[in-house]
Parts: structure tokens; sequence; C-alpha cells
């Protein structure tokens, strides 16, 4: 593992020589620095992320970044379609463990009360609740996908 001056170093380092980032990995640590992008205000944005073992679940693989996609088309619009947003900020499970079942897939009924995804934020399993009973439609976001705050998850078709 590499301490807090040799990442300071390396940040360093990519940012005097304008390099376009650097990726090491140590002992199942890694650390991917990347270097400088111009934001909108066309100014450089060093970036970067760490990646520790201890966060990622045993046999699991670290999911591949996303590129920009376009927004999915809301459902046809139904009177009685209630859906379920984030309450917090997290990466999104649909399953106890990589190797359990999901919690819900669409067509299942459930009612309220019954569990319906994890969201792990800070090192923290939070599960997420029905707050109505009805039939899963939809499941949004993709298991192991960050989610945000108010960020769709399911919608339920009401009874």
């Amino acid at each position: 593992m590499l301490s807090i001056k040799e990442i300071k170093e390396l940040i360093e380092l990519v940012s005097e020589k304008n390099l376009a980032g650097i990726e090491i990995e140590r002992a199942g640590f890694r650390l991917r620095i990347d270097g400088h992008r111009p934001d909108a205000a066309g100014l450089p944005t060093p970036l970067y992320y760490p990646s520790f073992p201890e966060a990622r679940a045993a046999g699991a693989a670290l999911p591949a970044p996303e590129a920009k996609r376009e927004p999915e088309p809301p459902p046809a619009p139904e009177e009685s379609l209630h859906v379920i947003v984030s309450p917090i900020v997290g990466t999104f499970y649909r399953s106890a463990s990589p190797e359990s079942a999901p919690f819900v897939s669409p067509g299942d009924k459930v009612q309220k009360g019954k569990i319906l995804c994890i969201i792990e934020a800070m090192k923290l399993m939070n599960e997420i609740e029905s707050d109505a009973a009805g039939e899963i439609v939809e499941v949004y976001p993709q298991n192991g996908q960050p989610v945000e705050y108010g960020e769709k998850l399911f919608a339920i078709r009401t009874a």
C-alpha cells in the first residue's frame, strides 16, 4: 500500500509533467490518478480514484467505468405507477451477496416493508424497503452501480 506522502508525490508528478494519468497496483491496492482534463470553465482538473480491496465483495470484479449514457426514457405513464427513489448516496446492490438471488425482480409482487435492495454508504449496508404494495415493473440501476440521492430505484404498479 502507498503512503499518503507517496500518493501526493504521484499527484504532483502527474500535474508537473502534464501526464494524461497513471495507474499503479501493489499487493491488491490499486490507485489511478487521471491527469488534467478541461472542466466546463476550461481549467484543468486533476482527478484521483483510489480502489481499496476491502471495499470489494469477495470474488467480485471491479465495475468497468461507464461511458456517458443517454437518459433512459421513462416507462409509459400509468396512473398506478409508484417510483421508489434512493434516500442516500451510495452503491446499489440487488442482493445480500454476489451468490444470492436478487431481493426482487420485475414481475415480483411485493408488500409494504419488503426489502428491495441494499445501498452501501460509507461501508454501512442500508436495507431499502418498499413503501407501497404492488408489482415490480422496473429496476432502474444495475447491480454495483453508484446511485445519487433522489435517483429512481424501482417502479411499482400499485394495486
